[in-house]
């Protein structure tokens, strides 16, 4: 097997993980080498998977750098949470005979597409030609991606289109459409649902909206949402995965649909989804 290491050394535990884990492949699968959480693109990389030492940010920067090519990824989470991540560092020397043999289960994870075309720019957003020649930024999210106010941060104005079926106009501090796996992200700190990853499908939540009715809302994967800035701030800013990110100004559409290329995760046989939630997130606990 051959494999690429990420890590991010900025984890204190990252270097004695790294260490051990080189230690324990040696001999039993070609190590291509190891790179960090802010290297170069991995979409030429001949990789038959890659370890990801850090978390789940680290994880979404390697998930977006690989440029869609279905390689498995194993995370080792160093971090706090880790539901991408979902792998402790004794579980992975637990677990590495089995991923040598590739027998651990891998999960695919729906990730989305985000495209900005400028206002002065005709073009028919349905049309995926004529999208990617035309818009003027372009990234990939395995969580979600983030239209946020920014400064002077007064809200701001969108206008929301999901498949053509216009009409919702809004103030607030931003919206936010998330994919499954990102929705135990900021989609749930802002209020909206949790949505299990086998699921296909998006939430569109609202960020503040300066309204009593506006909830989050799931829909279908197959939708293309769009977003019209009507009003924005200085430093409105859309982000993909919080890394990827392009300002935005009046008149700006952003359109949001699923990626042609799904993210192969390799999941813990023992994190399961219900219990993550409830030992990460405190899910359902009750009140002391």
């Amino acid at each position: 097997m051959r494999v690429f290491i990420v890590a991010n050394l900025e984890k204190p535990l990252a270097r004695p993980t790294l260490d051990t884990l080189l230690a324990r492949l040696a001999g039993h699968a070609q190590v291509l080498g190891v790179g960090t959480h802010q290297d170069a693109p991995l979409d030429t990389v001949p990789a038959d998977a890659i370890i990801v030492l850090g978390g789940d940010g680290t994880l979404l920067s390697v998930a977006r750098r690989l440029g869609g090519r279905p390689i498995p990824i194993l995370g080792v989470n160093l971090g706090r949470l880790g539901f991408l991540a979902s792998f402790t560092p004794a579980e992975i020397e637990q677990y590495l005979d089995q991923f040598l043999a590739a027998r651990l289960p891998v999960s695919r994870r729906l990730a989305i597409e985000a495209s900005v075309v400028s206002a002065d720019v005709v073009c028919h957003v349905g049309d995926p030609a004529e999208l990617a020649a035309k818009r003027r930024f372009a990234a990939t999210a395995l969580n979600d991606a983030v239209i946020t106010a920014g400064p002077n941060f007064h809200m701001i104005e969108l206008e929301l289109d999901v498949n053509g079926q216009s009409g919702v106009r809004y103030f607030g501090d931003g919206v936010i459409v998330s994919t499954p796996s990102g929705s135990t992200a900021y989609n749930v700190s802002a209020g909206g649902p949790i949505v299990s990853p086998d699921v296909l499908a998006m939430c569109i939540t609202p960020i503040c909206p300066h309204s009593l009715s506006f909830r989050p809302v799931i829909i279908s994967s197959s939708s293309t949402v769009l977003l019209v800035a009507a009003k924005v701030n200085l430093g409105t800013t859309l982000f993909c995965d919080g890394q990827a990110s392009t300002k935005l100004m009046a008149g700006d559409r952003v359109i949001v649909r699923r990626s042609d290329n799904d993210v192969l995760l390799i999941d813990n046989p023992i994190a399961h989804e219900w219990r993550s939630l409830a030992q990460k997130l405190h899910w359902a606990v009750s009140p002391a």
